[in-house]
C-alpha cells in the first residue's frame, strides 16, 4: 500500500504566549487527500502540543514516502480500537413521541414550539436559525427511573441521586419470557450473588408497548421478590413491563415501597433486554438533576463486552 508524507514549514502560536517555528518538517499522512487544516491538526497531535492558538503552514507538498511512525497518522484506527474495547451499546429505552401513552390514565406528552425556525430568523444572522420546543409530560413517560421521593415525601429526589449508583452498574439479567405466572417470586434470584448489581427482569412484555394489551396481564415483581432484592443489597431493579408492581391487585405497591425505602432505584418500561447477556454487561440509566421531583425518563442502555 502506498504511504504518504507531508513536507512544509510551520508557524505555531500558543494562547498563553510564545510560538514555535519549523522548516522542511515531514509528517506521516493517513491519506493524501487531507486539507491543510487537517494536516495542521495532525501536526499538533504528533508534537503533543497543548493550548495551541493557531497553526499556519507554508510551502506545503505531499509526496509518496514510507511512514516513519508519526503520532496521529493512525487516528482512525485508534478510534475504532477504542470503540471495540468499549464494547457494544444496547439501547434499552422506548422512543418518546407526542401522544405516546405509556401508562393508562397518565397524560401523553405534548410537544409545542416556543420558537420556530421561521421566527428565529428575525433574531439571528442570515442563514442562522434555531428551533426551541416545549415538552409537557408526566415524569412517568417512556422508560423512566423512580427515585425514593416518588414514593416517600422525605425520600431522595432526582437531584440527590449519586452517579455512582446510576452509571456502569454490573447487570444481572433474568430471562422470564416463558414464566407460567405473572408474579416473579424471590426464589428466582437465589442462585446468584446480586449485591450492588442492576437486576434486569426480561419478561418480553415490552413487545406490547404502546398498544392497549400492554396494560393488562403484565408481569410484575412480587413482594417477596422485592424484599429479597432489598435484603441482598442490589443497586437497581429494572423491568420491561407496565410496572414493577401488580397494578391489577388494588392500590398496594409493595415492590415500590420496599425497593425505594431501601434506596434502590426502579426503572420501568425497559425494552430490548433480549440483546443483553445474562451477566457481564453494565447498565446505565441517568435522569436529569431535578429538585423536588421523583420520576423522570432516562436513556437506559447496557454496555456489552466485545467478547459477547
Amino acid at each position: 500500500m502506498t504511504e504518504y508524507r507531508a513536507r512544509f514549514d510551520a508557524d505555531i502560536s500558543f494562547v498563553n504566549g510564545g510560538g514555535l517555528h519549523a522548516e522542511a518538517f515531514r509528517l506521516d499522512l493517513p491519506s493524501p487527500q487531507l486539507t491543510e487544516a487537517q494536516i495542521g491538526e495532525l501536526l499538533v497531535r504528533h508534537l503533543g502540543l497543548a493550548l495551541v492558538g493557531s497553526v499556519e503552514l507554508s510551502n506545503l507538498s505531499v509526496v509518496e514516502e514510507a511512514h516513519r511512525g508519526s503520532r496521529g497518522a493512525g487516528a482512525e484506527a485508534s478510534a475504532a480500537l477504542n470503540t471495540a474495547q468499549r464494547g457494544r451499546l444496547v439501547d434499552l429505552s422506548h422512543v418518546i413521541s407526542e401522544g405516546l401513552v405509556t401508562y393508562p390514565g397518565l397524560p401523553a406528552p405534548q410537544i409545542t414550539p416556543h420558537l420556530t425556525r421561521e421566527a428565529s430568523r428575525d433574531h439571528y444572522a442570515p442563514g442562522t436559525e434555531f428551533e426551541i420546543d416545549v415538552i409537557a409530560m408526566a415524569g412517568n413517560t417512556g422508560t423512566y427511573l423512580d427515585s425514593p421521593f416518588h414514593r416517600y415525601a422525605g425520600g431522595g429526589d432526582l437531584a440527590s441521586l449519586s452517579l455512582d449508583t446510576l452509571v456502569g452498574i454490573p447487570a444481572e439479567v433474568f430471562r422470564l419470557t416463558d414464566a407460567a405466572e405473572r408474579g416473579i417470586p424471590a426464589a428466582v434470584f437465589f442462585d446468584r450473588e446480586l449485591a450492588g448489581t442492576a437486576v434486569l427482569l426480561h419478561t418480553g412484555w415490552s413487545r406490547h408497548f404502546g398498544r392497549p394489551e400492554y396494560a393488562h396481564g403484565a408481569p410484575f415483581l412480587t413482594e417477596a421478590g422485592a424484599q429479597h432484592l432489598a435484603d441482598v443489597g442490589v443497586a437497581i431493579v429494572g423491568i420491561d413491563s407496565l410496572n414493577i408492581d401488580d397494578t391489577e391487585s388494588g392500590g398496594t405497591r409493595p415492590a415500590h415501597s420496599i425497593l425505594l425505602a431501601a434506596g434502590i432505584h426502579v426503572v420501568e418500561h425497559l425494552t430490548a433486554l433480549a440483546e443483553v447477556p445474562v451477566r457481564g454487561a453494565r447498565f446505565t440509566a441517568v435522569p436529569p438533576r431535578v429538585a423536588g421531583f421523583g420520576t423522570f425518563p432516562v436513556r437506559a442502555f447496557a454496555e456489552v463486552p466485545a467478547a459477547d
